[in-house]
């Protein structure tokens, strides 16, 4: 059983690295481990077409089954993928146009931009709806201050990305918009009522999960309502009672990155990986370089089901979620090689696309 735990537990990690080029330590977790996904930052970005060459090798690391190419790809001030790709006004754009066209229009064209260079699952749209006027971490990244607006454009955009081949994770459930801690540094907590969290956190989340959204990202935050010991990302009541459970979600959920302080402050890394699948999380982002710290996590996982912390069920449910995921996302998506810089400068940064950008930034 170990030798079959070990070949599939890695399906549980979307793993960071360091470089333009998948590097050797990577390689070797992938063959050990069977990767589930990598996530790619800016440190990984060179050229487009450099980025469809690394994508090409990334989907290829799977032993089973291709490796989702991730990426945050929002628009505004969190975009990993820079000029010659189109540069996207932040959602505050959309949400103050409130033109179910324009957002669908964005959306077409960011799918495109993504599929060109290999990306196969976006993290996003942000379904936070922004409350705080003092949240340092959402603000512009929100589509709004108004849950139902959220709703509304949010639920196009994942309908979009996903009827044009690209997996759509909403994120940071069940709400960070009305937070004023930033999770990366401390530990943020929403104090509102179940009933408030409801009326308006939790709307967007709904309306995605109706859209048959891929992939819902939890949030490293302290909701005492539901939990006041496990923040969102380790609390089985959040993750399973309120997501799965009561929203009816069926997909893939994933967590925020393990390394962020509100979770490391806490525990290891190690530790917090473990409560987060007890939780009912399916997919553990560790967006860091070190492979070493990669392994010792899906080590510890291991360990927790070898011990019967963690039933070897909870591994195979999370496990069986990746695979229907990919079956409809990734399935024919298989390239003989990637597309040369010619070939992209077709699709990225067109005038059609630019032109969907400026229009998006005349309601800034």
């Amino acid at each position: 059983m170990r030798r079959e735990l070990r070949r599939h537990m890695g399906q549980l990690i979307m793993a960071g690295f360091a470089g333009p080029e998948v590097p050797v330590e990577l390689r070797a977790l992938a063959r050990e481990f069977d990767l589930g996904g990598v996530i790619l930052f800016a440190r990984n970005v060179e050229t487009p077409d450099q980025v469809a060459a690394l994508a090409f090798e990334a989907a290829r690391l799977g032993l089973e089954r291709p490796v989702w190419v991730s990426v945050d790809q929002e628009g505004g001030r969190v975009a990993r993928l820079k000029a010659p790709f189109t540069e996207w006004p932040p959602m505050l754009a959309l949400g103050r146009s409130g033109d179910e066209g324009l957002t669908r229009r964005f959306a077409e064209a960011l799918a495109v931009e993504l599929s060109a260079v290999g990306v196969t699952l976006d993290y996003a749209p942000v379904l936070d709806v922004h409350t705080n006027p003092s949240n340092p971490v959402i603000g512009d990244r929100a589509l709004g201050e108004r849950a139902d607006e959220v709703a509304r454009l949010g639920r196009i955009i994942v309908d979009t990305l996903q009827r044009n081949g690209i997996a759509a994770c909403g994120k940071h459930f069940p709400g960070h918009g009305d937070t004023e801690v930033d999770s990366h540094h401390a530990l943020p907590i929403v104090e509102h009522p179940p009933d408030r969290i409801r009326a308006v956190e939790l709307v967007p989340f709904e309306a995605a999960v109706q859209a048959g959204v891929a992939m819902i990202m939890t949030a490293h935050v302290l909701y005492p309502a539901f939990d006041d010991e496990r923040p969102a990302t380790l609390s089985a009541s959040i993750v399973t009672g309120l997501l799965r459970e009561e929203l009816e979600f069926e997909g893939v959920i994933a967590t925020d990155d393990l390394e962020m302080t509100a979770l490391t402050g806490r525990s290891t890394i190690e530790e917090a990986a473990v409560l987060a699948v007890e939780a009912g999380c399916d997919v553990l982002l560790l967006c860091g370089e070190d492979a070493d710290r990669h392994a010792s996590v899906l080590e510890a996982l291991i360990h927790a089901v070898e011990s019967e912390r963690v039933p070897v069920s909870r591994v195979e449910d999370a496990v069986a979620r990746q695979r229907r995921a990919k079956e409809r996302f990734l399935v024919n998506r298989e390239r003989r090689r990637p597309p040369t810089m010619a070939q992209l400068r077709s699709l990225l940064g067109t005038p059609a696309h630019v032109a969907i950008a400026e229009e998006m930034a005349s309601f800034l």
